[in-house]
């Protein structure tokens, strides 16, 4: 019989399988790290009620940089009548997190998992570097933005803006996806990016999570 590589697994894996429990429980267990680079269980985040996640790219990536300004507009009102609160994880250094949120406007919780680990274990691709495939609608956080200024934005807001952060932006051939956890041990939603333009409408992801918006 032909065993698959993990890779090949990978690929085969639907973008919005569920985790399993037993992967939910390890990934409860993994360290995160906060803008003053204090440890964090995981699990710690979504323990007591449900949280929309939000894996990014890396901390340079213009798209994502769109992206989590859109996220910035959900009104904090909504979410907290919908007692659900929305984290961002990156996969860089903690130390720039604080330039990231500066840029994004984003004002709640920023984690970073250096180690990638949480990311291996929700199986998010981690080798692409492909945008929107021909033909094929950008989603809406990018409408409005040609790849070009993208670039050039991402450049700015990052090496140039921040020369002392080259290096600690995280590894640029990661994608990133959408989860919501908890309270406790639980996963009732999950996207995972097929490439670098992949995140899941806003307007979509806070419908999924219950959340009013705009």
């Amino acid at each position: 019989m032909m065993m698959l590589s993990s890779s090949d697994l990978l690929r085969q894996m639907s973008p919005i399988s569920l985790p399993d429990p037993h992967t939910i429980v390890r990934v409860s267990k993994q360290p995160v790290f906060d803008a003053s680079g204090r440890e964090v269980p995981f699990g710690n985040i979504f323990n007591e009620r449900e949280t929309i996640v939000v894996f990014i790219r890396h901390f340079f990536c213009g798209s994502c940089q769109a992206y989590v300004s859109q996220l910035a507009s959900v009104h904090s009102e909504a979410l907290e009548r919908a007692n659900k609160q929305l984290v961002i994880v990156g996969c860089g250094e903690f130390q720039a997190i604080n330039a990231y949120a500066e840029t994004t406007k984003f004002k709640g919780p920023i984690y970073t998992d250096p180690s990638r680990s949480l990311y291996r274990l929700l199986k998010l691709v981690d080798s692409n570097l492909k945008t929107t495939p021909a033909g094929q609608e950008r989603k809406s956080y990018l409408y409005n933005l040609p790849f070009i200024r993208v670039l050039f934005g991402s450049l700015w807001s990052g090496p140039l803006k921040h020369p002392s952060l080259i290096g600690k932006q995280g590894n640029v051939s990661q994608l990133g996806g959408e989860f919501i956890f908890g309270p406790g041990d639980l996963c009732s939603y999950a996207s995972r990016m097929e490439h670098t333009e992949d995140h899941v409408d806003v307007a979509e992801l806070m419908h999924e999570a219950g959340v009013e918006y705009p």
